[in-house]
């Protein structure tokens, strides 16, 4: 590969240090090419070879950073991306992509405007769980669908409300964060649900910020249930599949997060897979359960995608119109957990 994108990264938090600067300097035919990092030295001492800018202003004045990567906090990915776009650079937003439809419908006519590319870290499509999950229902091993369950459930009791995340704010809460994956995996799977019912709550002591969903997605034919907790200290199965001739059901979270925390890297022995104990089982009518060994998580996929997106050479992955959409599913949970009711899904209003 001769054409190398040089990126930069806004943010060195959890979402910078963790999803973007380590994707990305992995990543064939991209180069780290500059971190913003407001205070602190970590960012130089994890790249001390790499720019260190102390402003965005600083990272948009070297014209040859092409891709820019927003690791900010949620509430300020509109602004960020919105500066990014102006200045004429290809964008890829942490999730969630902004806090309102309304917000992303700008940031996407802004990005065919300017002639850019936009898209939305959805790193999860590309976890082994995932991944499995789609293969098995191309299989079709389970007949026909007729229930979906895709839980994300932690333990930690206590709040953090000196962290922005769980302070009260805006942008917080695990809707925002989680939910934005677990939706945006359910759409990837099947689309456009029929109809919307959702609660979303906070079930911890002292919680300022939404610490529970369950979201009902009604399809025809099936049923697709979407829940994460903060108090699961026995955590449910990741993902549950049943069908009219059989059921599929894997426990444990994508190792990939926990290893990078961990500091092993992309080339680390055993990266992104699970162990044996882990892998789902399925169960067919009339036959013994078999373990089915889960596909190989890797991040970089995403980052790998956006690369040959760049240079033409594939279709965008995560398209900025699905991450409106799943935007929008977001405030129709809200909205049918503050009134009680189901709402219908009516995604006419996309850009």
């Amino acid at each position: 590969m001769t054409d190398t994108i040089r990126a930069g990264v806004i943010g060195f938090g959890l979402a910078g240090r963790i999803f973007h600067t380590a994707v990305i300097s992995a990543t064939p035919g991209l180069e780290l090419a500059a971190i913003v990092q407001r205070t602190g030295d970590e960012a130089a001492r994890a790249y001390p070879h790499i720019q260190i800018c102390r402003s965005i202003e600083e990272l948009l004045a070297d014209a040859s950073i092409r891709l820019i990567a927003v690791g900010t906090p949620s509430f300020s990915h509109f602004e960020v991306a919105e500066r990014c776009l102006r200045a004429d650079r290809d964008v890829i937003v942490d999730k969630p992509f902004v806090l309102t439809s309304d917000e992303a419908a700008q940031l996407i006519r802004l990005a065919r405007e300017r002639k850019r590319l936009l898209t939305v870290y959805q790193n999860r499509r590309w976890d082994g769980d995932f991944k499995t999950v789609e293969k098995i229902l191309v299989s079709g091993l389970l007949g026909r669908l007729v229930t979906f369950e895709s839980h994300f459930d932690r333990f930690r009791p206590q709040p953090k409300r000196e962290v922005w995340r769980e302070s009260g704010g805006p942008g917080g809460g695990t809707l925002f964060d989680l939910g934005s994956h677990l939706i945006d995996q359910a759409l990837t799977l099947f689309g456009t649900p029929e109809r919307i019912f959702a609660t979303v709550r906070v079930d911890r002591d002292n919680g300022a910020a939404d610490d529970v969903f369950d979201i009902t997605l009604f399809y025809p034919r099936f049923t697709a249930y979407l829940r994460a907790s903060s108090l699961a200290r026995a955590a449910g199965a990741r993902f549950t599949l049943h069908g009219t001739q059989g059921s599929f059901i894997k426990f444990g979270l994508d190792p990939q997060e926990d290893q990078l925390k961990a500091g092993s890297n992309f080339d680390s022995p055993g990266f992104g897979r699970d162990p044996e104990e882990r892998w789902g089982r399925l169960y067919l009518e009339g036959a013994t359960p078999e373990r089915i060994e889960t596909e190989v998580g890797d991040y970089r996929g995403i980052y790998a995608n956006v690369r040959d997106a760049l240079l033409g050479e594939a279709k965008l992955a995560v398209t900025p119109e699905q991450a409106w959409q799943t935007t929008r599913l977001i405030e129709l949970a809200r909205e049918s957990s503050s009134q009680g009711r189901v709402l219908p899904v009516d995604f006419s209003g996309e850009p």
